[in-house]
């Protein structure tokens, strides 16, 4: 994750690198096989594909008007209003899917109620990025803004859908919010939930089961007969229908999901974390055959390279959102009184400092003591915002000497063609000597040599317009008046 932090930073987001620097940088010379050769011929084509959509999507912009401007903003607004409409309606949904799901436990239908919020959280994130891909389109952004900006709505609606699902299932299990005799007494909904921390573990074995299973059955009963249909007849509703389109993002995001619900599981469900590697195991194998079988190719160009650092940043914040809830029920909450292994605490953290002062000798209890206090705290925070101070200012001062030597850059070539125009000026000209033979080898070897041999170099004026041949009927123009010879125009900065 840290690998993409300097090209963020340094370059910025206006900085595009040159589209000549890829055709002649971009091929691997170390590639021997056929396969690997069309797969790096393949990306090679998606990143000109990405560069000429967004250059065009750049020059479109800056010819816009004040009217057009104003009408993209408001398009802008009103559909990231409608997606944030979407979100609060989706996550709203779950909340009280989960709590009618447990309201109503005794009720004749339970089995089907039990795996009702795995359901609506389920078909919230199979709706939710196809609603944001159509309404992300709207508002006519370039290939890869359009991909993170789906991206950044669907990470949005997959935490808060799992954020919500953990707040209701405490508001209901642990009274958070609610007025109870039982919750008052115990800490907890001792009436209805005996040993709290099963009911929670149950509901998360649940949640991980429920999504696997679904995936498995979407994989074999939609996808597989939707590519046999389509192989199968012929005709204008087959061609639109097609193969399903393998969206990379949402696959990741799906698995990113399932590790963030392992993570709410750690200390509720010890096994899970066993039974999600073998889920990961399985996914693996079942995501290739759907990808080389049933899967189309996405028409729409995607980078996947600069996505590694949003997918690891997703990842941390599935982390955090899982760490938050369990540290404040391990910190806080008081255990069941009729199972588990904290019954006789008021709250699991309390095992830890009974067990330093029984199994530790003194001289490492008063280290950690002493770790724990706030004579420690107070010097070790002010260190790390020295540390942090000189990182960031290490990081902009690297930053404004990378954008002085992009302006060194831009004079050196423009000195260099300035120097050449003089050059030239000073040569004598191929049809002004004295004899119309081929140039001799001195009057070769006197011209200045191309700076950047092979190809032009940046800033370059172009080549120059060939001379006009002399005509027969004009013999004076072989001794032809001298031509004034043309300045160069040297290209500013944002031309390069």
């Amino acid at each position: 994750m840290v690998k993409g932090l300097p090209q963020k930073m340094f370059l910025g987001q206006d900085y595009r690198s040159p589209l000549s620097a890829k055709v002649f940088s971009s091929w691997d010379f170390c590639i021997q096989g056929q396969e690997a050769a069309t797969i790096k011929k393949h990306e090679i084509s998606n990143e000109f594909k990405v560069e000429l959509e967004e250059g065009r999507h750049l020059l479109m912009v800056q010819h816009q008007t004040r009217a057009q401007r104003a009408c993209h903003l408001l398009t802008y607004l009103r559909v990231n209003i409608l997606i944030g409409l979407l979100v609060v309606g989706a996550i709203s949904a779950i909340f009280w899917a989960t709590k009618y799901s447990q309201d109503n436990k005794e009720e004749s239908l339970f089995l089907l109620l039990q795996y009702l919020p795995p359901g609506v959280i389920a078909l919230v994130n199979f709706l939710g990025p196809l609603l944001f891909v159509f309404l992300v389109q709207l508002e006519n952004y370039p290939p890869n803004t359009e991909v993170n900006l789906t991206l950044i709505w669907c990470v949005v609606l997959k935490l808060a859908s799992l954020g919500m699902f953990c707040f209701s299932l405490g508001q209901t299990v642990l009274c958070i919010g609610r007025n109870k005799t039982s919750c008052e007494s115990y800490g907890y909904n001792a009436c209805d939930y005996q040993c709290w921390e099963d009911s929670v573990g149950e509901e998360l074995y649940k949640l991980s089961i429920f999504n696997f299973l679904l995936m498995v059955a979407f994989t074999f009963l939609v996808s597989l007969p939707r590519r046999l249909l389509v192989e199968r007849f012929s005709g204008r509703f087959w061609a639109w229908l097609d193969r399903e389109e393998f969206l990379l993002p949402k696959n990741v995001l799906d698995i990113v999901e399932g590790q963030t619900v392992t993570w709410m599981g750690l200390f509720y469900c010890p096994l899970l974390p066993l039974l999600n590697s073998i889920f990961i195991f399985l996914t693996f194998y079942i995501k290739k055959y759907t990808l080389l079988r049933n899967c189309r190719a996405s028409p729409r160009p995607f980078r996947a390279s600069s996505s590694i650092f949003f997918f690891q940043l997703v990842l941390i914040l599935g982390l955090l959102l899982a760490a938050a809830p369990l540290g404040y029920v391990v910190s806080s909450i008081r255990s069941s009184w009729d199972c588990g292994l904290f019954t006789n605490y008021s709250a699991p953290w309390q095992v830890v400092p009974e067990l330093v002062a029984l199994r530790l000798p003194p001289p490492s209890q008063r280290i950690l003591h002493y770790l724990g206090s706030h004579a420690f705290r107070f010097p070790l925070l002010i260190l790390l915002s020295l540390v942090l101070t000189v990182c960031v200012s290490q990081s902009q001062a690297s930053a404004r000497a990378i954008r002085g030597l992009r302006k060194q850059l831009v004079w050196q070539v423009q000195e260099k063609w300035h120097l050449v125009d003089d050059l030239s000026r000073l040569l004598p000209e191929p049809g002004s000597g004295d004899s119309l033979g081929p140039e001799s080898s001195h009057s070769r070897g006197s011209r200045p040599r191309s700076l950047c041999p092979g190809f032009p170099c940046p800033g370059s004026p172009g080549p120059r317009p060939p001379r006009p041949e002399p005509s027969l009927e004009d013999p004076a123009g072989l001794r032809g008046a001298p031509v004034p010879i043309r300045r160069c125009r040297f290209p500013s900065g944002s031309e390069l």
